[in-house]
């Protein structure tokens, strides 16, 4: 390699033009398109030798074995590393960053829209989990947001898709834990839908999935060995309460019938718990009824014990324990104890923020091994329940309050916000998910 100079045009002027530093006997007919010729080519890089291929054309027609080559040689990920080394390095960027990834060339968002990249950071335990609310407004219409617990940040999400903008009773479930399901639902206009959306948290995009096979609103859901059961709800018509029940395998991508409950239902809250999925809910003649479904059997029965009837919502089933709320903010939990067959209480944070519905917990989820409870002002709140010998008199330590949208309040802010509550929240929180990427 040597370095060589030439005058430039604008010689007289001090201007010198450097020349790259290049092989001297490689071939430089395709240095720039603007040179026509290869002699212009060896203009531009002296000491290059004569190239045997014929000229430049503009615009020459490109054969598929042409298109073919320029695929096989691409750029590398990263200048100066393999593409192995460098997919290593980009695994490790914070899931915060990686839109701004997609944008630095097409390799790399191809790479990120794939599924290769987020699995590679699945397996090597890099995965980030993210809290996804859907929300309520006071005038009906439907928002939801990203919490990064990380940065403790509210991240910006696409739209969701028009036909759920202005829905109720539509059920959220998450799959292969980056893939989040909007199905069902009542459209103010439209009325039952059986239609299936789903975001992606890995492409940040929405798809369309196949609808249900029945029209629905109001109803249960779950998610058991990676597949949603959708079971009762509503729907116009004489036989308006659903005792029904169907179940999606996104491998299959398809839905299948599963066998009726005992009567028909409108639930209103449920979870799975030991393998089986606990339904409580309302009948035709406005009755509180209950029924778990047992997958393994593919059959429903009632339920009458004290599981069901102490049990509150939200719940949530972690680490082989049923957990509910003990107070309306969130404060103090309960679990279910099935050697004596009761609920009893588990954990006070010593902390109590109010009775308004802005502050009432609306949701429990499982967040990088911790239980989170999400309120309606947006406020979150992490609690170890890894040790099953903790109780009420545990260090309150164990809680631990993120401030996100809503930052916990003075005490005076408090009893003011109790006060203002009565006449009904801004907005109130319909789902909340946690999904993986």
């Amino acid at each position: 390699m040597e370095q060589s100079a030439e005058r430039s045009p604008n010689g007289h002027r001090g201007f010198r033009v450097q020349a790259p530093l290049v092989d001297s006997i490689s071939c430089y007919c395709k240095v720039d398109a603007g040179l026509k010729t290869v002699a212009g080519a060896r203009k531009f890089v002296p000491g290059s030798k004569l190239c045997i291929q014929p000229d430049i054309i503009p615009r020459a027609h490109k054969t598929k074995s042409s298109r073919r080559e320029r695929t096989r040689v691409q750029p590398p990920l990263l200048p100066g590393l393999p593409d192995d080394l460098a997919i290593a390095c980009l695994i490790r960027v914070p899931r915060v960053e990686h839109n701004k990834l997609r944008l630095v060339c097409k390799r790399w968002n191809r790479l990120l829209a794939g599924n290769f990249f987020y699995s590679l950071r699945k397996s090597l335990g890099m995965a980030e989990e993210w809290i996804y609310v859907i929300k309520r407004d006071r005038d009906g219409r439907i928002s939801w947001h990203a919490f990064d617990p990380t940065y403790q940040l509210w991240q910006p999400l696409p739209p969701v898709p028009g036909e759920y903008s202005e829905a109720v009773g539509f059920g959220c479930a998450v799959l292969s834990g980056c893939h989040l399901y909007l199905f069902g639902g009542k459209d103010p206009i439209k009325g039952s839908m059986r239609r299936v959306i789903f975001y992606s948290a890995r492409t940040n995009k929405w798809h369309r999935g196949p609808d249900m096979l029945r029209k629905r609103h109001f109803f249960g859901s779950c998610v058991i060995n990676n597949c949603l059961y959708v079971a009762g709800g509503e729907c116009e018509g004489i036989q308006r309460t659903l005792r029904t029940a169907e179940v999606y395998d996104p491998n299959r991508n398809r839905w299948n019938s599963v066998s009726d409950m005992s009567t028909a239902m409108v639930p209103f809250i449920g979870v799975v718990h030991d393998g089986m999925w606990f339904l409580k809910g309302l009948g035709s003649h406005r009755e509180v009824l209950s029924e778990a479904y047992i997958p393994g059997t593919n059959s429903w029965t009632p339920i009458s014990d004290a599981l069901v009837a102490g049990w509150r919502n939200p719940s949530i089933s972690m680490n082989g324990k049923l957990y509910a709320l003990d107070c309306r903010d969130g404060c103090k939990l309960r679990v279910y104890d099935e050697a004596t067959n009761s609920w009893r209480r588990f954990i006070d944070s010593k902390l109590h923020l109010g009775g308004s519905r802005a502050l009432e917990a609306a949701a429990l989820v499982p967040l990088n091994g911790k239980l989170c409870i999400i309120r309606n002002n947006m406020s979150l709140s992490l609690v170890d329940v890894s040790s099953p010998d903790k109780r009420v008199e545990s260090n309150p330590q164990l809680w631990e309050n993120i401030a996100g949208k809503g930052h916990f309040r003075t005490l005076f802010t408090n009893i003011w916000s109790s006060i203002a509550g009565r006449n009904g929240p801004k907005s109130h929180i319909v789902h909340c998910q946690v999904l993986q990427a």
